[in-house]
């Protein structure tokens, strides 16, 4: 960007003039303190040769943390050791195959795309150049980083071996060391966020003259360090290009505008359509289906003594009554005071966009970003599930099932993740803006 250009807040819909920035600082909105943009050490050549470096070695381990086992367990001379996609086959093969799928798109499919797409693009921009679809391919990054859950199941992962040493013999394969490798790579990438990318590309390759021209015309006669954002100005939620909409256009606040960012292709509204709506109604299923989560049990453990279900909290007490209080606590907190404190917290902020309250803006705004950080912790238990019931499969002595529990827990996870989604952020500084008040830090 150059300076005097304008950028959009995510969060609140401020609009700034972007400024320079010296060694080490770091642009922030003046209203909710979303970080805006930050200053870069490298030149663009030098960003782009790191950023193929590193992420052509995170494809390069994804496919070895796949290809090779995880773990193997000893047990009576008998040997299980499986893959992650095995295991995600061992749950299909039960009939369980939303846990199953779950498990699929968040720990194979989802990170795959992100890191085969963005390779893609960095590729590109190292040649000075747009790829083919360029576009289209870092909204799909965009979309896919945040069903990608590497993190997750590398703790998921640590969690289910330490369990299995109370039952066997475990022995680390190669797969286990290459999702460690592979996390810290996948947290070193996060570095690379797609509107930095956009903005990337529009210092080293010529933008199209549309796009320049919707540039210029919404810079003219806006030269404002701070101010609300105007009825026909409108910042892309994708790429964060401010756009000019028609006076018909702009006047249908939180309908569908059917009009598209001309740098990114994406949808244009001033708010997400409907989301006050959709987020009572994610957040009503995802109760009612908590319920059973909690109820039912999550794993079944059948053994010569017999078939003994688990629940949750049977599971919690089990850590603790072994000698193992931290990983008791860890799984506490992913499966029970996560999911409870999101709903909750949803509900709050919802509720209170609804009734357009003008208390304490910030605060729920840091609300919400710590609701949309925490929220796929929770899908923890279903990555320590499938890892179980995979490994466990001794005939003879022992055999552990998945349980309905963790079907409806699964669900409960990806329906609060689909409601912080549709939750629209803006909506908590729209009654503010209404008022003419302002707020600065």
């Amino acid at each position: 960007m150059k300076p005097g250009e304008l950028i959009g807040c995510h969060d609140c819909g401020c609009l700034y003039q972007w400024q320079p920035l010296s060694v080490r600082e770091r642009a922030r909105c003046a209203r909710c303190h979303l970080e805006l943009y930050r200053w870069h050490a490298s030149g663009p050549t030098a960003q782009t040769d790191a950023m193929v470096a590193l992420t052509l070695a995170a494809v390069l381990v994804f496919i070895l943390a796949q290809t090779f086992p995880i773990v193997n367990l000893r047990l009576a001379g008998m040997t299980s050791g499986v893959t992650l996609l095995q295991a995600i086959g061992v749950l299909w093969g039960e009939g369980m195959g939303v846990i199953a799928t779950m498990v699929l798109l968040c720990a194979v499919v989802f990170p795959g795309i992100e890191l085969s797409a963005l390779l893609y693009v960095a590729i590109g921009l190292r040649r000075r150049r747009r790829v083919p679809g360029f576009n289209l391919v870092l909204r799909t990054v965009q979309g896919a980083r945040h069903w990608a859950m590497t993190e997750v199941l590398m703790i998921g992962i640590l969690i289910t071996v330490i369990k299995m040493t109370s039952l066997a013999r475990v022995e680390p394969h190669p797969g286990l060391f290459a999702f460690a490798f592979l996390t810290i790579l996948c947290a070193i990438v996060m570095r690379y966020e797609p509107r930095a990318l956009w903005a990337l590309a529009d210092r080293q390759v010529p933008q199209p003259d549309d796009v320049r021209r919707a540039q210029a015309a919404a810079h003219h006669g806006h030269h404002h360090h701070h101010h609300r954002e105007p009825a026909e100005l409108l910042a892309c939620d994708t790429c964060g290009l401010v756009n000019r909409l028609d006076a018909q256009a702009a006047a249908t606040d939180g309908a569908r505008t059917h009009e598209h960012c001309c740098r990114c292709g994406a949808a244009l509204h001033r708010r997400i359509p409907n989301s006050i709506g959709w987020t009572w109604a994610m957040l009503a299923a995802a109760t009612l289906l908590y319920i059973p989560a909690n109820i039912l049990p999550v794993m079944y453990t059948q053994s010569v003594g017999g078939t003994e279900g688990d629940t949750i909290m049977s599971g919690v007490l089990l850590f603790w009554n072994t000698g193992s209080p931290g990983l008791a606590i860890i799984i506490f907190i992913a499966s029970v005071v996560v999911p409870v404190s999101k709903l909750a917290a949803l509900a709050w902020l919802n509720g209170s966009a609804q009734l357009r309250s003008r208390k304490a803006p910030l605060a729920r705004t840091r609300t919400y970003r710590v609701v949309e950080f925490i929220g796929r912790w929770s899908m923890l238990d279903i990555f320590v599930v499938t890892l179980t019931v995979a490994l466990v499969r001794f005939d003879l002595v022992a055999v552990i099932t998945a349980g309905p529990g963790a079907i409806a827990f699964g669900c409960v996870v990806i329906l609060t993740m689909v409601a912080s989604r549709q939750f629209d952020p803006r909506l908590i500084w729209d009654p503010i803006d209404s008022h003419g008040e302002h707020q600065h830090v």
